[in-house]
This record gives C-alpha cells, sequence and structure tokens, in this order.
C-alpha cells in the first residue's frame, strides 16, 4: 500500500508550527526548587525502571551464573548502591533476594523430579556453597531440600506444568505453606486452614 507522503508532511508541519505557538503563550511552570522540569525526571524515572527490568531479565536468564550486585550494575552503567537502592524500591526485595528466590524456584522443580542429589541441584541452579543453598531453601520453602526432595517428588504427577509452576512457587515474607504433597491428598494442615 503507497501513501502520498504531502499531506503527511503538512500535517507534521502544522503540529510543529503549532507546538512551536504553544510554547511562546504557555504559561510558566511552577519552579519545584531541584532546577529541572517535570518531564526530565520522568524521563530518568522511565529509564531507570528500563534499566532495573534488564536486570531482573538478566537474572530470570542467567539465575545459574554466578552473578553479584556489582556486575549486574555495571551491565545498567549503575552503582551497586544505587541498583539495590532503586530495585527494592521497584520491585520490594533486593537483587541479591530476587536471584536467590529464582534459584529456589528452579531448584524446587529439579527436587521434584527426583534424579538428582541435593548437592547436584545447589550447583546447577548457581549456588556456591551447600549451606547457604539449603538455609535459603528452608527460609523460603519451610523444609530443608532432602526432606522436599523425599516428599514432593510424585506430588505434582499428572498436573499440568503451569499449575505446578504456580503452586510451587516460593515467595518470601510469608509463613511456609504446607506440603504440596498433603494438599493433592486432602491433608487438613494443624493450623485449621483447608488445603485449596
Amino acid at each position: 500500500m503507497c501513501i502520498d507522503a504531502a499531506p503527511v508532511l503538512a500535517l507534521l508541519s502544522s503540529r510543529s508550527r503549532r507546538s512551536r505557538e504553544w510554547t511562546e503563550w504557555e504559561p510558566a511552570r511552577e519552579d519545584t526548587g531541584v532546577g529541572s522540569s517535570r518531564t526530565t525526571s520522568d524521563e530518568q524515572r522511565l529509564s531507570t525502571l528500563v534499566a532495573l527490568r534488564r536486570v531482573r531479565d538478566r537474572m530470570d536468564r542467567e539465575y545459574a551464573q554466578p552473578l553479584d550486585v556489582e556486575a549486574l550494575a555495571r551491565g545498567v552503567h549503575m552503582s551497586a548502591g544505587h541498583l539495590s537502592r532503586e530495585f527494592r524500591a521497584a520491585y520490594g526485595e533486593s537483587p541479591y533476594s530476587y536471584l536467590m528466590t529464582r534459584r529456589i524456584e528452579r531448584a524446587m522443580a529439579l527436587l521434584r523430579r527426583g534424579d538428582r542429589s541435593v548437592t547436584e541441584v545447589c550447583f546447577e541452579v548457581g549456588c556456591s556453597s551447600l549451606g547457604t543453598f539449603s538455609t535459603r531453601f528452608t527460609e523460603l520453602v519451610g523444609m530443608s531440600p532432602s526432606a522436599y526432595r523425599r516428599q514432593e517428588a510424585d506430588a505434582t504427577d499428572g498436573m499440568p506444568s503451569c499449575v505446578a509452576k504456580q503452586v510451587t512457587r516460593p515467595l518470601r515474607n510469608r509463613p511456609a505453606p504446607f506440603s504440596l504433597a498433603a494438599a493433592v491428598n486432602g491433608v487438613v494442615p494443624d493450623d485449621g486452614r483447608r488445603p485449596a
């Protein structure tokens, strides 16, 4: 499909003339005391959010690689401290916590398969210390990796993978959920909650 360029150019020309006319008689903006217009600060905020999203996407893709905050910050041209503050403000947790949550989430899936040892899973998801891995796993899931492996190995059989992923996703800052195997089998937890 071919378009006649003359009307488009005329429209753009009139818009640019109108925008120049508008700025000539536009009332002055209120001075914010910062020395910059609101659009500049909005653009900076948007630019920061784009960079944070790039960092988060990189952690999602490369969770098994040895990532640290300094390397992530260098990738988006920020200091490590600034990245940590902005990431926490935007996503509610530090970059390290987010990365460990992704690693634990992947470890849970590998442990449910049951064909790898806890040590193999630890190193496969990018953790370099079995002790740190076990501690973080226990904090997020509510049980040790070996106990989880024993208990949950067959709990998601027959369940669509998208449902299994959602049901078994670890969440920070909340009490650990009761066993998935118990929920699948209809066992009522001790605290009176009914399985979903």
